[in-house]
């Protein structure tokens, strides 16, 4: 069940969208691309995100960066951005349950800033879809608790980018052969792959 809300943010009012599994373990929170490239919380790959999430048994919290849709303000350059995505874990986050930050593309971006933000509070998990390593200085990561997957054939982020940023700090990254940078055809594997990550990353669901 998907269930649309606004909560207080540092440009004023963010849209949100929650999508609740039957009994939540956890939350994740999921940073849509580029916003001046039509990016929102809808794009088909951080929906599919939040299937994958919902699956793992996570309450997944998509959301509009300022200034599209229903989310007050306007494009910051990504320094914005990072204090919207801080403003919604700081809302929806559970000091005593599992904690995931994800992103697509710009949001990828968002999201390691975010963690590197948040130090000693880091997410459990970090998930990285196209992460846009040649248009954004992506901060460094922990690989033990970071899941990049990028497509063979992204032309908007050329693999090649993503694995200069990886080989330095030894971060792996699961390539899906043939694919694009919205991975069309292949949303079901996205899904499948993530889902599978975050059981394996995450303790289990209690009772289950």
């Amino acid at each position: 069940m998907s269930v649309i809300e606004s909560i207080a943010g540092p440009a004023g009012a963010l849209e949100c969208t929650v999508d609740e599994p039957a009994s939540p373990r956890g939350v994740a929170v999921l940073a849509h691309p580029h916003p001046l490239m039509g990016g929102t919380m809808d794009n088909k790959v951080v929906h599919t995100l939040a299937r994958a999430c919902v699956k793992a048994g996570l309450r997944a919290v998509r959301f509009n960066f300022r200034g599209v849709g229903a989310s007050a303000g306007s494009w910051d350059e990504g320094r914005g951005e990072t204090e919207d995505l801080l403003a919604v874990v700081r809302h929806y986050r559970a000091e005593d349950q599992p904690f995931v930050l994800g992103g697509f593309s710009f949001g990828g971006f968002v999201a390691t800033c975010a963690a590197r933000a948040l130090g000693d509070a880091a997410p459990q998990r970090l998930v990285l879809i196209a992460p846009a390593a040649s248009r954004f200085p992506i901060e460094g990561v922990h690989p033990p608790r970071t899941l990049v997957i990028h497509g063979e054939a992204d032309d908007v982020v050329p693999l090649a980018e993503v694995l200069n940023w990886a080989r330095p700090q030894s971060q792996p990254v699961t390539v899906i052969p043939g694919v694009g940078h919205f991975f069309h055809g292949q949303l079901p594997l996205l899904r499948e792959l993530v889902e599978h990550d975050l059981r394996a990353a995450l303790p289990p669901i209690s009772g289950g």
